[in-house]
């Protein structure tokens, strides 16, 4: 059984997407600067949730977030898949998550989470590079997507939680960490490590 994603294949979310938000991108930008854009909103994240200002920080982690979805929709529905966007992609999403991961699952849960989820991050990278300096494609698995989603539900719901001091969300942003430590390692698996 394969666990890669057919780049080329449309799944729910991109009909959902090229029926509303792709309506609304131009036809000039691309899914790549998409991506870069990703890069670049990830120190302006950091530096309003580390100032405290939940406000505008969660809202802006949110839409980064959703770059995510946003450029790979993109990609297969305008058909412009890139070898750069295959690799650069995860890198953005695990440079945003990990690096959020570092400043607030460290500093308002526990540093072992936070550290086994940005410790299974970098070997997910590590992985990617081993495998395209190999000749073999580099490319998202859906145990991999799923567990991005994860972590960016167990982000949002701590940020969430934080930013309100509604500690009762703090249990259930804590099983969705444990749920995604679990899919980063079958995602190592699956990724052909």
């Amino acid at each position: 059984m394969t666990f890669e994603r057919d780049p080329n294949k449309l799944f729910p979310h991109d009909r959902l997407f090229a029926a509303t938000v792709l309506r609304l991108v131009p036809s000039f930008v691309t899914p790549n600067a998409v991506t870069w854009l990703r890069f670049l909103m990830t120190p302006f994240v950091l530096y309003l949730l580390y100032a405290g200002d939940f406000a505008a920080g969660v809202p802006l982690f949110v839409l980064a977030a959703f770059t995510d979805a946003l450029d790979g929709s993109m990609a297969r529905v305008r058909k412009e898949i890139t070898e750069w966007g295959m690799l650069y992609d995860p890198i953005a999403d695990k440079f945003l998550i990990s690096s959020v991961v570092l400043l607030v699952v460290v500093r308002y849960l526990h540093p072992a989470i936070g550290l086994t989820i940005v410790g299974l991050e970098g070997a997910l990278v590590i992985g990617g590079i081993v495998r395209k300096r190999m000749g073999l494609r580099v490319m998202a698995n859906v145990i991999g997507k799923t567990k991005m989603v994860t972590q960016f539900l167990g982000i949002t719901v701590l940020l969430v939680s934080v930013w309100t001091g509604t500690t009762a969300l703090i249990p259930l942003a804590i099983a969705l960490f444990a749920l995604a430590i679990l899919l980063a390692v079958a995602s190592l698996f699956t990724y052909g490590l």
